[in-house]
């Protein structure tokens, strides 16, 4: 059976994070419009879905890796702090950004405090990421499948002629 690993990362966090918004249960809070996700950026995020799809990224990192804390997670999603004419760093995520999106993953059930610190999947939240895996898989099966058909189509009407 495909996992999480199987499927590329751009297409499984963009469909499960449709899953999230599909379902309604994610709870967003209502700053989500106005925050900045890093104190080295300068506008919020122009994505409106932008939490749904940080909260898909977060349960893929977690899932892939046992157990991960708040700093790890704003080290991965943080990016170039520009200092103006000196060069630039990395900057850290918002840890507060971090920690609402994984309290909102516990409510649902895809995390779970791990015993040594930091956050790990549960039981629930790793089928319900492999059914999506699974679901993107079997849908890219499909897609090629049809190529295949009309590419045979195409070779059938071409020894006609």
């Amino acid at each position: 059976m495909p996992g999480v690993r199987d499927v590329s990362a751009e297409k499984f966090i963009s469909a499960y994070s449709s899953h999230l918004k599909r379902s309604g249960k994610l709870d967003v809070p209502t700053w989500v419009d106005i925050v900045k996700t890093g104190s080295f950026k300068e506008l919020a995020p122009y994505d409106p879905d932008w939490f749904y799809v940080r909260a898909a990224a977060v349960a893929r990192h977690i899932y892939l890796r046992k157990h991960v804390g708040i700093g790890a997670l704003s080290k991965l999603h943080g990016g170039r702090n520009k200092r103006g004419n000196r060069p630039s760093h990395h900057g850290d995520a918002s840890a507060s950004v971090q920690r609402k999106v994984c309290q909102a993953l516990e409510k649902i059930g895809v995390l779970e405090l791990a015993a040594d610190g930091g956050r790990r999947i549960s039981q629930d939240g790793q089928r319900d990421l492999d059914r999506i895996a699974t679901a993107i898989v079997e849908a890219e099966r499909e897609e090629d499948d049809e190529e295949a058909e009309e590419e045979e189509e195409d070779i059938a009407e071409e020894d006609d002629e």
